[in-house]
């Protein structure tokens, strides 16, 4: 059981929208598999990550006991969203219309 920093800490660190990948699980019954890749909803008041996976599947990640990586979070997709704007616009000789 997580504490309430803890908690708070997992919270900041997986906010919804971030990306991870499985690479391992306690809880293999679920039909997510290793390499499965998917997107955060939200993490619970116990420190579970609740998931939405690619392959459609549901299955919550526990921080101490299952192994994933992080691929991106929100303010990055965010940052390379406006590089990708920036770089068109420059495209087009600097111009915004």
């Amino acid at each position: 059981m997580n504490n309430r920093n803890q908690v708070e800490r997992i919270k900041k660190m997986y906010p919804a929208g971030t990306r991870i990948e499985l690479l391992s699980t306690m809880d293999d019954q679920q039909g997510v598999e290793k390499g499965t890749k998917g997107t955060v909803i939200l993490v619970d008041d116990i420190g579970t990550i609740h998931m939405k996976w690619d392959n459609g599947r549901g299955l919550g990640l526990i921080p101490e006991e299952d192994n994933f990586k992080v691929l991106s979070r929100p303010q990055e997709e965010i940052k390379e969203s406006e590089e990708h704007s920036k770089e068109q616009s420059q495209g087009m000789g600097g111009m915004s219309l």
